[in-house]
C-alpha cells in the first residue's frame, strides 16, 4: 500500500482539521545532517519516541513525509481505551496470570504516559476521561463481558470495569438493538489531531528538529541508521521508524506483519440536545467484528466511525458511505445534516497485537490495531529504554510479535478480503 494512498482520504475535510488548533509548519530536510536519533513518522509512535529520546539527552531529528499527525495520529475517532486489543480473558488463556497481569500493567502505563505529557505540555484537546463504553451487540456478548469484567479485577487488578444491563445501557446510549455493555471507567476520549500537534510543540520547544514533507524513500541499517530523502539524509546512532499503516516498501522485512485497512467516519451537524444521545459523554464503540465506534465533540456533533469495505479504493461519497451505518445504530438521526466526511488508514495484526522490534539499530513499532491512541506512547517510551540500554520492556513486547500475514505483503490484501467477507457475515447472523 502506498503512503499516498492516504491523500485520497479526506483528511481536509476532516473535523479534526476544521477544529485543528494553530500550528507552526517545520520546514522540508535539505542537505545532510547527523544526530543521535532519527526518527521517519510525525504520529503519536514518532512524537513520543522523540520526545523520550530527548529526556535521556539524545540529539533527534524528525522526519514526516506529509504533515505533522495527518496520519492516523490525525484521523481517528479520538477514544482512549485503556488495555490491549485483546482482553485480559485472552491473555491469560493465551500467556497465563503472570504474564497477562504484565501486559495489562504495561497498557496502563501507556495511559498514564499520554495524561503526562498532556499535562506537561499543556495540550488543548477536549480531554475527556468519562469511560468507555463497549455496547453488546448480540446477547452472548453479554457472557464474554462478564468474564472479562471478572478477570480485569480478580486477576490483573482492575477494578474499574462493570457490565451494564441493557436497561442500563440504553440508560448510556439512546441506541436501540444491543443487549447490555462493558463500561470501563477509566476510558475516555480527546481531540486526535490537536494531541498530535501539542506532542509536537512540546518537541520543538525541546529543540527536536522537525522536518515535514520530507519522505524518506531509503534506510540503511549497516553502520548505524541512515534515512535518506529526496534532497537530503540524516546519518544517525539509532533510529526509530514509526509509520505504521503508511510503512508502504520502506520495510519489506517487516511489512507482511501488519495490514494497512481503511477507516471512515463523519462529524454530525452540531446536535440540539448532545447528552440525549451519549450520556456522561461517553466514548462509546460495539462488539461486532466491523466495529461501529462514536462518541461526542467538544461542540456538540456526533463523531461516528463504521462500515466495511472491501477493495483499496474509497467510496467516492464518504459521508453516503458511513450514513447507513449511523442510522442503523441512531435511527432518530435521519435528518440530522452531516458536516464533515473523511476516512484514513490503520494497521492491524494477525493476533492484534502490536509488532514491536528491532533491525539493527532501527527501532519500530506498529499493528496496534484500533488501540494506537494509547499504546504508541507505550511504544515511544519503550523504543527508547532500549536505545538507552534497558531493554527488559522491549524484550517482552518484541516476544509477542504477531506472524507474518499468509502469504507476506503479496497476499495479505485478498486473504483479508475473505477473511473480512467472513466475519461481516457473522456479525449480520
Amino acid at each position: 500500500m502506498s503512503p499516498g494512498f492516504n491523500s485520497g482520504l479526506g483528511m481536509a475535510d476532516s473535523y479534526f482539521v476544521a477544529s485543528a488548533n494553530a500550528a507552526t509548519p517545520a520546514p522540508p530536510l535539505q542537505g545532510e545532517v547527523r544526530a543521535d536519533v532519527v526518527v521517519i513518522g510525525g504520529g503519536y509512535t514518532g512524537l513520543h519516541a522523540a520526545l523520550n529520546a530527548s529526556d535521556r539527552g539524545f540529539s533527534v531529528v524528525l522526519l514526516e513525509a506529509g504533515r505533522i499527525g495527518w496520519g492516523a495520529s490525525g484521523r481517528n475517532g479520538g477514544q482512549m481505551i485503556p488495555g490491549w486489543r485483546k482482553g485480559a480473558a485472552e491473555l491469560v488463556r493465551r500467556y497465563g496470570e503472570a504474564d497477562a497481569r504484565r501486559l495489562f500493567g504495561y497498557a496502563l502505563d501507556a495511559r498514564a504516559l499520554v495524561l503526562e505529557r498532556i499535562a506537561e505540555h499543556s495540550i488543548a484537546c477536549d480531554l475527556k476521561l468519562n469511560g468507555h463504553l463497549t455496547l453488546a451487540a448480540k446477547a452472548a456478548d453479554c457472557d464474554w463481558m462478564r468474564e472479562e469484567a471478572d478477570t480485569l479485577a480478580r486477576v490483573v487488578n482492575y477494578p474499574h470495569a462493570s457490565v451494564l444491563s441493557a436497561e442500563e445501557a440504553r440508560a448510556s446510549v439512546n441506541a436501540p438493538g444491543f443487549y447490555g455493555g462493558l463500561l470501563d471507567a477509566w476510558g475516555g476520549h480527546l481531540h486526535p489531531l490537536n494531541y498530535a500537534l501539542g506532542l509536537a510543540a512540546g518537541a520543538a520547544i525541546r529543540k527536536i528538529t522537525l522536518h515535514e514533507n520530507t519522505r524518506v524513500t531509503a534506510i540503511d541499517t549497516e553502520n548505524g541508521v541512515v534515512a535518506r530523502t529526496a534532497h537530503g539524509s540524516v546519518r544517525a546512532s539509532y533510529g526509530v521508524l514509526a509509520c505504521d499503516a503508511l510503512l508502504g516498501a520502506l520495510a519489506p522485512r517487516i511489512a507482511g506483519r501488519i495490514m494497512p485497512v481503511a477507516n471512515y467516519l463523519v462529524a454530525t451537524a452540531p446536535l440540539e440536545n448532545p447528552s440525549a444521545l451519549i450520556a456522561r459523554d461517553l466514548a462509546v464503540s460495539d462488539s461486532r467484528f466491523v466495529v461501529n465506534y462514536f462518541r461526542l465533540s467538544a461542540d456538540g456533533r456526533l463523531i461516528f466511525g463504521g462500515g466495511e469495505r472491501y477493495t483499496p479504493a474509497p467510496p467516492s461519497d464518504i459521508a453516503a458511505f458511513v450514513r447507513p451505518h449511523m442510522l442503523k445504530v441512531f435511527p432518530q438521526l435521519a435528518h440530522t445534516r452531516i458536516d464533515h466526511a473523511w476516512g484514513g488508514l490503520v494497521s492491524i495484526s494477525m493476533s492484534r497485537l502490536p509488532h514491536i522490534g528491532r533491525i539493527g539499530d532501527l527501532y519500530f513499532a506498529h499493528g496496534y490495531s484500533g488501540q494506537g491512541v494509547l499504546i504508541s506512547a507505550l511504544a515511544g517510551r519503550v523504543l527508547t529504554e532500549a536505545m538507552a540500554g534497558n531493554a527488559e520492556r522491549f524484550d517482552v513486547l518484541s516476544q509477542i510479535a504477531p506472524p507474518e500475514f499468509p502469504g507476506g505483503a503479496m497476499l495479505r490484501s485478498p486473504l483479508h478480503v475473505l477473511g473480512m467477507l467472513w466475519y461481516a457475515l457473522r456479525d449480520r447472523l
